[in-house]
């Protein structure tokens, strides 16, 4: 590997970045076929049930793909799904050395697709700037690694650390310019999850309310996917003429307990209602999100009150925190971020790491990730 491998690579990751809002349930792809120092096609996939990332390069180049070198964000397929596999592809147009990112972590993939290649004597080099291919799918590579998708919890406070004010009122915390940041994060997730008490307290839209011209990388005609809304509804306390069953896009209701009548008020208000094991009163959230890995979700944006926030932090099942911090005061009489009982010491705090930190608008952002005890 040299300098014009991870230079190539950085532009097949940047094509890649392309499919973050579309490519659902898909991982965001991008490939760059270069010869003679020269890049003579390029591709990124778009969305599923369209063609792959190489497929499109190869198509750019022409009969110029023969004798060149394919940088690709991972491993190419070797697999027929609803399109044909990208090994083939690279085999049959010429290709002499591909260079992947990271291997594929799906287990139909996993390897073969770079063996396929080597038994056609195509050079395979992968590891180029993997952190940064990683990064770009966590729903899809925790999906395929651990049976469960990338769970983000978004949450805006006040200086004091407070998500509303005792009454109850919560709009707004934070700026416009940190709403429409959390707007793009929506159109990102493939689900939307919150719980009950929430629907009830604030019939939420769970909706992105951008247009495509305010996503990086879309044009303004293009479609804007509304990701599925999933409420956690132990007791089927959903009504029927809730705000989200009003609008475009799906809504699963998980409950724990499925009251025949209920559910079928809801089932023709436009609402698919699943029942789920327990937890205590509540739906198991493990259960709910192995649920949602099923269905092929990637990338889980949890909107929720203090109570589901901090039962999926202390169950582990965090990976990331969207947290957008105001410059005001709401008083020690106001709700806090997490319900977290039974933390009584020193030893007990939750530590996180801060990935990153920026200035939105007037407010600031923290990503932050909850360390594991195995850390």
């Amino acid at each position: 590997m040299n300098g014009e491998d991870f230079r190539h690579m950085a532009r097949a990751l940047r094509l890649a970045e392309r499919g973050l809002y579309t490519t659902h349930p898909n991982p965001r792809v991008g490939c760059v076929l270069v010869k003679d120092g020269h890049v003579v096609g390029e591709g990124w996939h778009h969305r599923a049930g369209e063609p792959h990332a190489e497929r499109l390069a190869l198509a750019d180049a022409g009969e110029a793909a023969r004798g060149a070198t394919a940088y690709v964000t991972l491993e190419p397929c070797c697999h027929h799904g609803r399109t044909p596999p990208c090994t083939d592809g690279l085999i049959e147009a010429g290709v002499a050395r591909v260079v992947a990112a990271m291997e594929d972590p799906n287990p139909l993939v996993a390897g073969q697709g770079f063996a396929r290649l080597r038994e056609a004597g195509v050079e395979v080099q992968s590891g180029v700037l993997q952190a940064q291919a990683e990064a770009l799918n966590p729903g899809f590579v925790k999906r395929m690694r651990e049976g469960l998708p990338f769970l983000r919890v978004k949450l805006a406070m006040s200086l004091d650390g407070r998500t509303a004010m005792a009454s109850g009122e919560s709009k707004w915390i934070s700026s416009e310019a940190s709403r429409r940041d959390v707007q793009r994060l929506r159109a990102r997730s493939s689900a939307i999850l919150t719980g009950i008490g929430t629907v009830l307290a604030d019939d939420p839209s769970m909706n992105v309310r951008l247009d495509a011209a305010n996503l990086p990388g879309r044009t303004a005609d293009a479609p804007v996917y509304q990701p599925i809304r999933v409420v956690l509804d132990a007791a089927l306390r959903m009504p029927p003429q809730a705000r989200m069953l009003s609008l475009p896009g799906q809504t699963v209701v998980l409950c724990a307990d499925e009251e025949p009548l209920h559910a079928a008020r809801l089932e023709a208000a436009g609402a698919l209602v699943v029942p789920l094991p327990a937890d205590g009163d509540h739906v198991n959230i493990r259960a709910a999100l192995e649920y949602l890995a099923e269905q092929e979700i990637n990338e889980v944006l949890l909107e929720a009150g203090a109570t589901l926030a901090g039962s999926a932090l202390q169950s582990g099942l965090v990976d990331e925190i969207r947290l957008y911090m105001a410059p005001h005061l709401m008083g020690d009489g106001a709700h806090g971020l997490f319900r977290l009982p039974g933390l009584a010491r020193m030893a007990q705090r939750i530590p996180l790491e801060i990935l990153d930190l920026r200035r939105i608008g007037p407010d600031v952002r923290f990503i932050l990730r909850p360390q594991r005890s195995s850390e």
